[in-house]
């Protein structure tokens, strides 16, 4: 019996090679995770903004594989190991200098992978939670008793509104893609026309000062101050 993390996670496997990726895919998915698979790096640009976590093989047949991190990297915040028969101690500064969260070298065990990908996606948790108070000039929020501030008044949220604002000031100057508020704020139960209506009466709340900015076809920013 295949060991079953706590969490599943949409893991995207960018690999060139076809028995490479089948094995990678029919493992991870053995272990409870959903698996999308892109063989080049033109897919890989059109796909992760669906994934939890990004296995990025750098020997592309189109692009460079640092490029396409770079190119993940410059967007959103999604987590990329780098996994890779390159194995110098110059190719695996590169692939960390293009943003790549973690570098494994081909080839490698199956069991190792998995204590890498749980290690990251631990650490982005971490990340997200941040601590207990997020502020940026004025605006302070409380992840601990869920309360929101602006120049010391209480502003009054609904759950879902503290849990996307949250999310967003938790990384702020990073554009969150729509997919993965949808996920990490709505779950399974959301329509597009949910995020507009929460941003929205965010705003009117907020009042003056674009502290959330829409990122046409893309996703959300917040604003810091």
């Amino acid at each position: 019996m295949p060991h079953r993390p706590p969490t599943s996670w949409r893991l995207l496997v960018v690999e060139n090679n076809a028995d490479d990726a089948e094995t990678l895919v029919r493992g991870l998915t053995r272990h409870g995770h959903t698996v999308d698979r892109a063989a080049t790096g033109q897919a890989a640009l059109q796909g992760y903004q669906q994934a939890d976590l990004v296995l990025l093989d750098l020997e592309l047949p189109d692009l460079d594989g640092l490029e396409v991190c770079r190119e993940v990297r410059s967007a959103c915040d999604v987590p990329v190991i780098a996994v890779t028969a390159r194995g110098s101690e110059l190719d695996r500064v590169l692939g960390l200098q293009a943003g790549a969260d973690d570098y494994l070298v081909k080839p490698y065990g199956f069991r190792e992978l998995m204590a890498r990908i749980e290690a990251v996606m631990r650490r982005m948790r971490m990340q997200s939670s941040g601590g207990q108070v997020v502020s940026h000039g004025p605006l302070r929020i409380d992840s601990f008793s869920r309360e929101v501030s602006l120049h010391g008044r209480p502003v009054d949220v609904t759950p879902k509104e503290f849990d996307l604002l949250h999310l967003l000031a938790s990384h702020p100057g990073t554009v969150v893609s729509r997919n993965r508020i949808m996920r990490q704020v709505w779950g399974d139960s959301w329509s597009r026309r949910t995020i507009d209506t929460h941003v929205s009466s965010l705003r009117k709340k907020l009042g003056a000062g674009d502290w959330i900015t829409t990122i046409r076809g893309v996703g959300l920013q917040f604003s810091h101050r």
